[in-house]
Formats: C-alpha cells, sequence, structure tokens
C-alpha cells in the first residue's frame, strides 16, 4: 500500500470524492493527487453536452467497481472541479481503488 492519502469523507450512504477534471484528453485517467486531498483526472470526452460528465461516471464507475447509478456528481456539473458521491462506498475501499489506478 503506498503513502498516498486522499481527502475522503464518509457520509451517511458513501464516500464523497473531490476531483478535478480536464476534458479533451487523450484517454481517460486519473493523474495525480493534489495536495488538498483533489483527483485529478484526464477525460477524452468533450465538455459540450454534459459529455465529460457522462464520462467521468462511466471512468470511476469501472475504477471504483460499482454501477453507474451507484455515483453522483453532486457539486460543480458545469465546472472543472466537482464533487462525487460514490453510495455504499466506505473511504477505504475508495482510496485503495484509486491509488490501485494512478497514472
Amino acid at each position: 500500500m503506498t503513502d498516498l492519502k486522499i481527502k475522503l469523507h464518509d457520509g451517511k450512504r458513501g464516500s464523497a470524492l473531490a476531483v478535478r477534471v480536464t476534458p479533451r484528453a487523450s484517454r481517460n485517467e486519473i493523474v495525480e493527487l493534489l495536495d488538498d486531498g483533489t483527483i485529478k483526472v484526464r477525460i477524452a470526452a468533450p465538455p459540450a453536452d454534459n459529455e465529460a460528465n457522462e464520462a467521468l461516471i462511466e471512468f470511476l464507475s469501472d475504477i471504483l467497481g460499482v454501477a453507474k447509478s451507484r455515483i453522483d456528481i453532486v457539486a460543480g456539473t458545469a465546472g472543472r472541479d466537482k464533487l462525487i458521491t460514490v453510495f455504499d462506498m466506505d473511504t477505504e475501499t475508495a482510496h485503495s481503488r484509486i491509488v490501485a489506478h494512478l497514472g
């Protein structure tokens, strides 16, 4: 296990992730963990017509091993900085799965 720590929070129904998205990347990937605990993600989809948000949910669904319906963007749908809720997953599980996919 790595020493990297993500600042996730246990909520009443799951974990909360702070994510910074860069759209129009060459591929979908988790790039790094910023000093404040934000997860920096590159998404290949463009931001227009909600495509990047949909691609982000699909990408996180694959990384975390949960259904897309278990992930929700609760803040920042129109911006690069987003707050994501992962329902029914504790922070330890989310942390280990995200760190395992760091680019």
